[in-house]
């Protein structure tokens, strides 16, 4: 009884002498840390952050606060002192942050390879239909009219060093990139500090590096299924995702109902009014998380037949489409590069 009694008054100093070892090994780079980071940006949009370090267990997440603050305050429209909310209400801004210049680029492109479907110009007829921080309550045709004339990103030049408009009025609106972008700007961040597994998640899109060793599996991503409501949210599919980056759009959430109408927060620069067609849901694969962002919103623009066309000619571009067909059955569309990838 009496070794017992000593064996048990022995265990919690062994516990303790356990703990301290397996620290002095991770503070000398023995042992990888495993981090989950989490926090709100943008407003109220969740992020989150895993990684594994296998230097000193560094914790990043102060630097990633830091990082996505000073991005906010670049891009955000709901800032009223933002890099962007300056441009929106002056005629010429010479940029103040790295950040601007760089959507700017991947803005273009992207308008020019969709032929306009996305296009940051749309801000005032965002706002129009009350998806913006200015809100203005059911355009009429007349205002809808007026305020596509401002609409196109041929409408502003910017080099280096600087960024006007060409018509007065124009305002840019980079809420449909601006996720994607954030998400690149962590990985790439930590990226730099030597670290090879990378899961990054901002507001549902998402860029991985490297695999999930904590649970010695790839990391992965789930496409939700649009005919859920909020309140009992289901997978519909699930991908497994390495050094690529994914990103979805869709109308199932982000609406509201106007005389009996569903009124969608995507609004098409062509036609001045929320976009009604088949694609439910448009998820994107690609290099940069900024890019498959960009072309997640346009694809909800161009709906099935042009966006399935742009996937089939773009190289490192892939897509999950979700759509009904004209029975209203749920169908997909898939890119021949993620049936290897499907993991649902």
């Amino acid at each position: 009884m009496k070794n017992v009694f000593n064996i048990k008054r022995l265990f919690p100093l062994l516990v303790v002498l356990l703990l301290l070892i397996v620290w002095q090994y991770r503070k000398k780079g023995h042992l990888p840390a495993n981090f989950h980071i989490t926090g709100t940006t943008m407003g109220n949009i969740v992020y989150h952050v895993k990684y594994i370090d296998k230097k000193n267990g560094r914790n990043y997440k102060k630097e990633i606060d830091s990082l996505l603050i000073a991005f906010n305050q670049s891009l955000s429209t709901y800032i009223p002192d933002s890099e962007i909310s300056k441009f929106n209400n002056t005629t010429l801004l010479k940029y103040e942050s790295r950040f601007f210049l760089p959507v700017l680029h991947e803005s273009k492109k992207i308008y020019e390879v969709t032929a306009g479907a996305f296009d940051p110009t749309v801000m005032p007829l965002v706002n129009a239909w009350g998806f913006g921080p200015d809100k203005i309550e059911r355009p009429d045709s007349s205002t809808i009219d007026e305020l596509k004339r401002l609409v196109g990103f041929d409408h502003i030049f910017f080099d280096s060093v600087a960024i006007c408009k060409l018509k007065e009025g124009v305002k840019l609106d980079f809420s449909a990139i601006a996720k994607g972008y954030a998400v690149d700007l962590v990985l790439d961040f930590l990226d730099t500090r030597e670290i090879d597994n990378i899961f990054v998640e901002i507001g549902g899109e998402v860029a991985a590096k490297g695999t999930n060793t904590a649970e010695g599996k790839p990391w992965s991503v789930g496409v939700e299924d649009p005919t859920k409501s909020v309140e009992n949210r289901a997978l519909f599919t699930a991908f497994s995702i390495n050094n690529k980056a994914v990103a979805t759009s869709g109308n199932y959430r982000n609406f509201y109902v106007l005389d009996g109408k569903k009124i969608s927060h995507t609004i098409s620069p062509y036609t001045g009014y929320p976009v009604v067609h088949s694609l439910l849901s448009a998820s994107v694969f690609a290099d940069k998380c900024i890019e498959a962002d960009a072309y997640a919103t346009a694809f909800m623009v161009l709906g099935l037949e042009k966006s399935v066309e742009i996937v089939e000619k773009m190289a490192g571009l892939e897509a999950f489409l979700i759509f009904s067909d004209p029975q209203g059955q749920l169908k997909t569309y898939m890119s021949d590069n993620l049936k290897a990838e499907i993991l649902r």
